[in-house]
């Protein structure tokens, strides 16, 4: 009997040795309601309560994926509107001119497998060999209060890109043109400056 207990016990001890170790998570030292990014007239706004649950790192993760999402919707916003105003010479393929492809969302189909396969990877690219958060190039010798306010002015455009961007693509995605609204076809399609 006094056998069979001490094979348990080693059994035991050898099935807590395969257990995967425990990881303590880091106290939350500091609340985000100062940060940069705060602004009125909403203040801090965290409906679901995330910062509550995240670290200073994570944190800082969040505001790097922030700032990287908002440079993107501000190139993708520009690049909404220009081949509205402007259009390469030659041809993207042999065969399709930059000229025959359509704006916004039904370019998608247009543009050739081997094109989205070049933007791809030089996206990725980018990405590969970037240094993730490192936004220090290029950043001229300004005073702290100066910096700050160009950092508050560069989250406030890519929050507002961000929003642009989604309102373009479900402008272009959306078909609801109604007897008795003119115009709001070209709104779809495109700027309606430019339509007059």
């Amino acid at each position: 009997m006094q056998s069979v207990a001490v094979i348990a016990l080693a059994l035991l001890e050898s099935v807590q040795a395969f257990q995967a170790p425990v990881m303590r998570s880091r106290p939350i030292s500091m609340t985000y309601e100062n940060e940069l990014g705060v602004i009125a007239p909403t203040g801090f706004f965290d409906p679901l309560g995330l910062s509550t649950t995240i670290d200073e790192d994570t944190f800082a993760q969040y505001r790097t994926a922030e700032l990287k999402h908002g440079r993107v919707a501000q190139l993708c916003v520009i690049g909404y509107i220009v081949p509205e105003i402007y259009r390469f010479p030659g041809e993207i393929a042999p065969g399709v001119a930059f000229a025959d492809i359509p704006n916004g969302v039904a370019a998608i189909n247009a543009i050739p497998a081997l094109g989205w396969l070049q933007m791809v990877f030089l996206i990725g690219a980018v990405d590969y060999w970037g240094v993730l958060g490192d936004f220090s190039i290029g950043k001229p010798e300004l005073d702290d209060e100066e910096l700050e306010r160009r950092k508050l002015c560069e989250l406030q455009h890519g929050r507002i890109a961000m929003l642009a961007t989604l309102e373009l693509l479900r402008h272009d995605s959306q078909n609801f043109v109604s007897p008795g609204f003119d115009g709001l076809d070209k709104l779809i399609t495109g700027l309606p400056f430019l339509y007059n």
